[in-house]
């Protein structure tokens, strides 16, 4: 039988050190003894509250591991493995590459258990306040304050970063998910709906590929970049109306994804035009072989068409919000989206609302006025009653 405890734990000075140690005993009864680096007995205190804490909720282990890392280690790391294609996208690499730029200003010579969701919370407010910086050929200038979105766009790269300490048991758990962004967003992550009117002007006023780009993901709702621009001409079942998906966003994006009878003569079209290449979409200019981005000609394509500027991802919105504006089960749009949480349904049918509106706005309130040139009385068989034609 153990000894029973006297104390949870003490803190002590040891002969020829300056620091206060702490000495406490694990769950399994076993004794730590562990040097605070701090010569203020208060910090000592302080320090050891958090280990019996962390012990009483059995994550002393996650901390202790997690103290072996400061944010800029990790962050590296982080970059490193879990950042950079085929495990994410470029273009995710390429804003991961961005925003650890300025998280690591900040954090990087703190511990990872030692981020705290006021520390970010203070992060974001200085951030907000800063201002923004431009390259040219003069050198950088600054003009104006950061937009939200900015900093917003490094607060999801902090919160997916530590996300995977997580997961790698390095942290307990993500201070970011206490932290409330301290400005409103204006329209972030609200997903333009694109009418058939508007998506006729745009086609007209389109490159025959961004014609048929445009069309396969009103469509199919393919991820534009991930999916669709880098796909083989292999991949389409244009005999079975199947096109092949061997590497998505999420495991629920792999496998094969049927096509209507549009988005099947826009592949026949784009086969036509892709010409004897592997690839759906060629570029000469490209080291991939492929197109790597619509950025320019999405934006001049709109600018042709009069429509306001919004997101070629959006079309993906689109043909979500059609399918549920259709008649589809929500579990039907989330197959169909190949998505793996039906929370981020929600995302992309957002503008229901609007296409709601569009109905109501068609509505004809003189339906039921009928005016004595087009209402005749019936007779009615059986009977002295009349009915009411309409001729």
């Amino acid at each position: 039988m153990t000894r029973p405890i006297e104390h949870d734990g003490v803190v002590f000075k040891r002969n020829g050190t300056k620091f206060w140690w702490i000495r406490y005993r694990d769950r399994d009864g076993s004794r730590r003894r562990e040097s605070t680096f701090t010569n203020d007995w208060q910090e000592a205190q302080q320090k050891l509250r958090q280990r019996l804490r962390a012990r009483d909720e059995n994550v002393l282990d996650i901390v202790r591991k997690g103290e072996s890392f400061t944010f800029g280690q990790w962050t590296d790391l982080f970059l490193e493995n879990y950042s950079k294609p085929p495990v994410r996208a470029v273009k995710t690499h390429s804003a991961n590459l961005r925003a650890a730029k300025y998280l690591k200003s900040a954090f990087a010579t703190r511990r990872l258990t030692d981020i705290t969701a006021d520390n970010v919370e203070l992060y974001l407010r200085e951030r907000l306040h800063q201002p923004a910086r431009f390259k040219t050929a003069l050198g950088y200038h600054e003009r104006g304050r950061l937009k939200p979105s900015t900093v917003h766009q490094e607060l999801r790269v902090l919160r997916r970063i530590l996300n995977v300490a997580v997961r790698k048991r390095l942290l307990p758990s993500n201070p970011c998910s206490g932290v409330e962004f301290p400005v409103a967003i204006k329209g972030l992550f609200r997903p333009h709906y694109v009418t058939w009117s508007e998506q006729q002007a745009i086609e007209g006023n389109a490159p025959r590929y961004l014609c048929n780009v445009v069309r396969i993901i009103t469509e199919t709702g393919l991820r534009v970049y991930k999916e669709l621009l880098s796909m083989k001409k292999e991949q389409v079942d244009l005999a079975n109306a199947v096109v092949w998906i061997p590497d998505s966003k999420t495991p629920n994006g792999v496998g094969e994804l049927p096509l209507t009878s549009l988005a099947l003569q826009a592949f026949r079209d784009q086969i036509a035009l892709a010409g004897k290449g592997d690839y759906l979409f060629p570029s000469e200019l490209s080291t991939t072989g492929y197109q790597y981005s619509l950025r320019t000609a999405w934006r001049l394509t709109l600018k042709r068409a009069k429509v306001p500027y919004f997101r070629i991802y959006d079309l993906r919105s689109t043909y979500a919000t059609r399918l549920s504006a259709g008649g589809v089960a929500d579990e039907w749009v989330t197959q169909l989206l190949r998505q793996g949480d039906s929370q981020v349904f929600k995302k992309y049918s957002q503008m229901k609302l609007k296409m709601q509106r569009e109905a109501l706005e068609k509505l004809n309130r003189q339906a039921n006025e009928m005016t004595a040139q087009t209402v005749a009385a019936v007779p009615e068989s059986g009977g002295s009653g009349t009915v009411l034609a309409q001729l």
